[in-house]
């Protein structure tokens, strides 16, 4: 079945069109909107499954990244140091690991919108060598996602640093008018921030084990996505997925191409008046997921800023409980903190229980 097809059949077998990746055609991804299909579509051999998923959600697990007051990571803590609570309530730590080794997934996320058009290749190299430093063969993977007026899967999980580093080769900025896959667009541009974080958590990251990690690498600024910024996060937090974001924003105004814009006559520049606040968006994300937001400066490069995530990654603590058996289904907020007061502890503020 060709995949213009496969997406096509799925989206008529629902009443409003989900966002979804894009099938533009660079990475076979029929796989991706037919693990949609099978979620929206009721089928025996799924319902089958269910009993198993219910099961799996029964220990909760917390990554844990700890600092001291000059922000240096501490990583010699025991179970006996931490406070563990959901909803107000003391929780028993039954499972602890310190510097864990367990299996690591890695998404990046690369905006490619026109925002971007200036900063697009030290991101590029940028990546490019974390990916490198990072993964472990044949125990870590990775994923590549662009987007802009799409979200489109570059390179799916792998180990191979090669074919990370094809993907990243294809990064391009979109340009108006016409999307990536060749096609005219409707709209004059867009950012599917919001929209990608939803995607990558749903349909890679959701059936992964182990520690999970998003790298968004964007301005902040989400135009025309079809999920909601709380939709993104709380699909996030149910992935078990931390969100490091790394805010690579332009601040020189930038004249959009002739013809592009409202009533297409002459080039315009970006309405700074509309512009939503990125930071706090991205802050926003990386807190309830328990990641960090960085912002790229004259400070702190993006090479430095990658380093950091590597070394939290690299010295993250791994606390896991078993909820009350009266504890009932939806959003329970977690806090997790040390008997040290003067310790600062980083990780996701709650987690979802399905039926």
């Amino acid at each position: 079945m060709k995949r213009q097809k496969c997406l096509r059949d799925i989206a008529k077998a629902t009443d409003r069109e989900p966002a979804r990746l894009s099938e533009a055609g660079r990475r076979p991804i029929c796989r991706l909107a037919l693990l949609i299909g099978a979620l929206l579509i009721p089928a025996a051999p799924f319902r089958a499954q269910q009993p198993q998923i219910s099961v799996q959600v029964k220990a909760v697990n917390v990554l844990a990244t700890v600092r001291d007051k000059h922000g240096q990571i501490v990583s010699n803590l025991s179970k006996d140091d931490f406070v563990l609570e959901e909803d107000g309530r003391p929780q028993t730590i039954s499972y602890f690991v310190r510097e864990t080794d367990l299996p690591l997934t890695l998404g990046l996320l690369v905006d490619t919108s026109l925002s971007q058009q200036r900063v697009i290749e030290q991101e590029r190299a940028a990546s490019q060598s974390f990916l490198s430093n990072m993964l472990r063969q044949d125990k870590d993977q990775a994923f590549v996602i662009h987007f802009d007026r799409e979200v489109e899967l570059l390179q799916d999980l792998t180990s191979s640093v090669d074919k990370l580093a094809r993907a990243l080769r294809l990064l391009e900025i979109s340009q108006p008018g016409q999307n990536n896959g060749g096609s005219r667009s409707g709209q004059g541009g867009g950012t599917l921030l919001y929209d990608a974080v939803y995607l990558a958590s749903n349909e890679e990251m959701k059936k992964q084990q182990g520690r999970k990690a998003l790298i968004v690498l964007t301005d902040g600024v989400d135009r025309g996505s079809k999920e909601s910024l709380e939709a993104a996060i709380e699909t996030a937090q149910a992935a078990d997925t931390v969100v490091y974001s790394i805010l690579f924003a332009d601040d020189r105004p930038f004249q959009l191409p002739r013809g592009f814009g409202m009533g297409g006559g002459g080039g315009r520049r970006y309405p700074q008046q509309e512009r939503p606040d990125g930071k706090k968006v991205l802050e926003r994300m990386s807190k309830e997921t328990g990641g960090r937001l960085f912002e790229v400066s004259s400070k702190q490069s993006i090479q430095q800023i990658f380093s950091s995530i590597e070394e939290e990654l690299r010295n993250q603590y791994n606390l896991g409980y078993t909820p009350a058996a009266d504890v009932g289904p939806g959003y329970h907020k977690i806090l997790v903190t040390t008997k040290q007061k003067d310790l600062i502890v980083q990780a996701r503020d709650a987690y979802y229980a399905t039926p």
